[in-house]
């Protein structure tokens, strides 16, 4: 009952604000016939939000707007605007977004499998690439593929070719570079997504947009305040905003941006003082400092802050000019429903769906994987996992979701771009144990019926890495996988804090999964794995018992389990991470070897159980303080425990140096301790600015040989406190640590990704 009231107020909450709509039309037909006004809208980047504070003081006003027109920047806002978003609407809408997502290229991977997530947290840079087929959405460091899934999103309604003039609430233009014969080109027609995805295609920056023989970038190189254009649309009266600060000298213009931007400018004085002239209510917002990249929060709030105190400083001209317009103060122009924002959650009656440029194939997955035969409704969310599934699980170079209205609903058009031939990965870190290294990745995926993919791994370093992974990506959750790899280990291992030998060993490794789901926050692998050590070289404590030189193979069998729901990679404040697993280790697949000091077999043991486990949780207080606590541990069971598979700890992360690795506050670098481990940890985490977070841990454990002796070896203490800068390079910081066990000051410093 509850349900159908809620249904019956929504409608006729709308109902009324169409009525209310209607009957503002009808009235203002009914007025005597005043002037049309124009809105003009100049490029500028990010420092465009300041429009949005304009608007609002314009609204504020009681001023109409018959007519908008813009570049770049101002070709989105304004676009927005004339299909009925308000200032608020605006304002409302550029906050929520995270920019440091939308003007990239990587891919949403929130709602996709742990190990699609964990790959784009530990690469710098991804890119697919189309082997012998010119990729037409090249030519640009970022393709804008977010910017245009944003933009289809917020445009929902209005996606499929219109008349700018006549089909959108308010008549709008917007302006695009022609680069194959330098023209201007005005859009009045066409997709809206698309027009304004066109006019701010930064060059170099942004890929070009490709419409028949025209290849465009920002309007801004032939016309950044497209006054003219208004006045051609029948604005009778032109208010214009441009975003510019003091003139830059010499000593402004350094680095590579700053020259980029600095010729950018000078190009987009075409036509300037033209426009300017006939301008009646002309308005310059300063920036004060920020530039066409500054989209940070303090930023956006400081830019729309900025441009109401502009339009503020000049009411009194705002004002005056309605008579010039033919209102009085009685007069109430529309503003359009504020309720426009809601495209991005409310779900939309689907009546059908279309495939464009896809295989028969394709159609069949997705179809299969999200059950489209018995979804019949659509919101934002399903259309971008569905462009991203597109992408990731069916490899296609760019993927598209148009809702197209139809009689009863909307239509759903999927459109697919090339084929990838390969994705190419490729990340670099630097810290102060292993200097410097780098992994490139390579997604080949095969043209089959059903999805299948080889993921080759290289990684260069003092810890050198090949591996090989055979995916299958059945239409259900599991991933049967296959792989291989060669690893070359060279390892210092630490006493006390200080180094005792290095060890270097050869290390081939073979797994097969059958067994593999893989969903957005669990992860479950059964499966079967071979190892073979081949020891080298080891310098230093020769007699030291951890490693022999003693070539040796395993077999494992092994179930893992993962889980994770934290928001952040790196920096959570809220969500949980747990992983648990369980190996039998052996080296004839049922028991394992008993060799005297020459190699020889003595006899024949049960098999070595490995049982491990780590559970962390975020709980935050207030807006910036999250607290992190954490349990984990390694067991180790069986009479013979191969020293290469021993328990080791130190470092920041699980698994750094060698798969078993678990870490220790206050403790670097990697250190043995006994067969039975457990530990917790208690994390503070502070964010203090934009992306700078200061964090401390204090940490406990016990270990021993047997698990009714752990409680009587002297407990392991740790702190240590660390400060981070969260970069799109991954993070950069600095750690200082000490523990009861070294008995010394650990310092670390990290850039980079994790790998």
């Amino acid at each position: 009952m509850k349900k159908i009231i809620m249904i019956l107020a929504v409608v006729l909450m709308c109902g009324t604000a169409n009525a209310q709509e209607q009957e503002q039309e009808q009235a203002q037909q009914q007025r005597p016939k005043r002037a049309t006004v124009g809105v003009v809208l100049s490029g500028g980047g990010a420092k465009g939000m300041a429009h949005i504070g304009v608007l609002k003081v314009l609204e504020q006003a009681g001023i109409p707007i018959d007519i908008v027109t813009g570049t770049s920047i101002g070709s989105i806002i304004g676009g927005l605007y004339a299909i009925g978003y308000n200032a608020h609407s605006l304002d409302s809408m550029v906050r929520a977004q995270d920019w440091s997502y939308v003007i990239t290229d990587k891919e949403d991977l929130s709602r996709q499998s742990l190990s699609d997530r964990r790959k784009q947290n530990t690469y710098l840079f991804s890119t697919g690439l189309t082997i012998g087929k010119k990729d037409l959405n090249a030519g640009g460091i970022i393709k804008g593929k977010n910017l245009a899934e944003l933009f289809q999103q917020l445009c929902v309604g209005y996606t499929d070719s219109l008349d700018f003039n006549r089909d959108l609430r308010i008549p709008f233009a917007c302006v695009a570079t022609n680069i194959m014969d330098n023209s201007e080109v005005v859009f009045h027609s066409g997709r809206l997504p698309q027009a304004m995805r066109a006019s701010m295609a930064i060059p170099a920056a942004f890929s070009p947009v490709r419409i028949g023989d025209m290849v465009l970038v920002d309007g801004g190189l032939k016309n950044n305040y497209p006054v003219d254009v208004a006045r051609e649309m029948g604005a009778d009266i032109v208010i214009g905003i441009t975003l510019s600060g003091k003139p830059k000298t010499a000593e402004d213009i350094g680095g590579t941006m700053s020259i980029v931007g600095q010729i950018i400018d000078v190009n987009c004085v075409n036509k300037y003082d033209e426009n300017k002239a006939i301008t009646d209510l002309y308005m310059n917002v300063n920036p004060h400092g920020y530039s066409t990249a500054s989209f940070t929060a303090t930023a956006i709030d400081s830019l729309i802050r900025y441009g109401e105190e502009e339009a503020m400083r000049h009411w009194d001209e705002i004002i005056a000019l309605k008579e010039r317009i033919g209102i009085d103060s009685s007069y109430h122009p529309i503003i359009y429903h504020p309720l426009r924002p809601q495209v991005m959650t409310e779900k939309q009656y689907v009546t059908g769906y279309t495939f464009d440029n896809m295989t028969p194939q394709a159609e069949r997955f997705l179809r299969q994987k999200f059950h489209l035969q018995k979804t019949d409704s659509i919101d934002a969310k399903l259309a971008q996992e569905l462009t991203t599934c597109m992408r990731m699980d069916l490899f296609y170079q760019t993927a598209e979701c148009r809702l197209v209205p139809d009689k009863n609903g909307v239509r759903v058009v999927l459109s697919a771009g090339n084929r990838k031939s390969v994705q190419l990965h490729a990340g670099f870190r630097y810290d102060t144990e292993e200097y410097a290294a780098l992994q490139l990745g390579l997604d080949i995926p095969f043209k089959t019926a059903l999805p299948v993919n080889t993921d080759i791994t290289l990684r260069l370093g003092k810890r050198l890495m090949v591996r090989g992974d055979l995916t299958v990506h059945p239409r259900s959750f599991t991933r049967p996988t296959l792989s291989y790899s060669f690893r070359r280990n060279d390892v210092d291992v630490y006493m006390d804090g200080d180094r005792e030998y290095n060890i270097l060993y050869n290390q081939f490794q073979g797994e097969f999964i059958p067994i593999n789901f893989d969903l957005r926050h669990f992860n479950l692998q059964l499966g079967l794995r071979w190892d073979f050590m081949h020891y080298r070289n080891k310098l230093g404590a020769e007699d030291s018992p951890q490693v022999t030189l003693e070539n040796e193979h395993f077999l494992s069998y092994r179930a893992r389990i993962a889980y994770n729901s934290e928001d952040s990679w790196y920096f959570p404040t809220r969500g949980a991470r747990f992983n648990a697993e369980y190996a039998y280790l052996t080296n004839n697949f049922a028991k394992i070897d008993d060799r005297d000091a020459d190699g020889n077999i003595m006899s024949k043991k049960t098999g070595t159980s490995d049982v491990s486990a780590n559970w962390r949780m975020s709980f935050t207080i207030g807006k910036r303080f999250t607290l992190q606590p954490m349990l984990y541990g390694r067991l180790l069971f069986g009479t013979i425990v191969p020293p290469v598979f021993g328990n080791t700890i130190g470092g920041d992360w699980f698994g750094h140096y060698v798969e078993q690795q678990m870490p220790f506050a206050g403790i670097g670098n990697m250190e043995y301790v006994d067969k039975q481990f457990v530990a917790a940890q208690l994390q503070a985490q502070q964010h203090i600015g934009g992306n700078s977070y200061i964090l401390i841990r204090l940490a406990g454990a016990q270990h021993a040989d047997k698990a009714k002796e752990l409680l009587d070896r002297r407990t392991l203490l740790g702190a240590q406190a660390a400060y981070y800068y969260n970069t799109m390079f991954g993070p950069v910081g600095a750690t200082l640590g000490y523990s009861n066990r070294t008995k010394k000051p650990y310092f670390y410093l990290n850039l980079g990704f994790e790998f």
